[in-house]
């Protein structure tokens, strides 16, 4: 069995779209508004071009997705590197090829190549799974909040990538808000 860990291609598009929607049927059946849940092929498009969309190929097949936002959108909540558009083939679901990716893109592109202390995602608290099963993952939540969507409650989660690092950052962050109070 080869992995191949890439960064998706235009060409990807149509078996993205298909492993992202399909993934998402939970999150549709929710009334989620997730963008990536309704994702036609010019919006998966648009997710390669304007942001580090990575994918799991399994002999062959991509199996896995998951994003790193590029630009600083999420600024107003978080200076952290931010992963979305998580999905795997429900069809491969359950072999840990998810995992696999995610770990892959926390270590080698957030810790390695961004050099950053920690990563980032959000997700729903009404989601039936995905909340716990990203605090199985090492993920802890840091911070509630409401679009005022009909979402309900989302959770900001954070995962330390590397731990030296992520102490200097918490320390620098304490001494900045330390100087605004002064």
């Amino acid at each position: 069995m080869s992995e191949i860990y890439r960064l998706a291609q235009q060409e990807d598009a149509e078996r993205l779209q298909y492993v992202t929607y399909e993934a998402y049927e939970t999150i549709r059946q929710l009334g989620l508004q997730w963008p990536a849940a309704q994702a036609d092929v010019a919006l998966i498009q648009e997710n390669i071009k304007n942001n580090d969309c990575y994918v799991l190929e399994v002999d062959g097949a991509i199996q896995a997705t998951v994003s790193h936002l590029k630009n600083r959108a999420l600024d107003f909540i978080t200076d952290l590197p931010f992963v979305m558009w998580f999905a795997v083939d429900p069809t491969a679901q359950g072999k840990g090829y998810g995992r696999k990716l995610l770990n892959w893109v926390e270590q080698a592109i957030i810790r390695d190549q961004v050099v950053a202390p920690a990563v980032t995602l959000a997700t729903a608290e009404k989601h039936p799974y995905l909340l716990s099963m990203y605090e199985r993952w090492g993920y802890e939540r840091i911070h509630a909040f409401d679009h005022g969507t009909g979402d309900g409650t989302m959770h900001l989660l954070r995962k330390v990538v590397n731990p030296e690092l992520f102490d200097t950052y918490i320390r620098e962050k304490n001494e900045a808000g330390t100087a605004k109070r002064n």
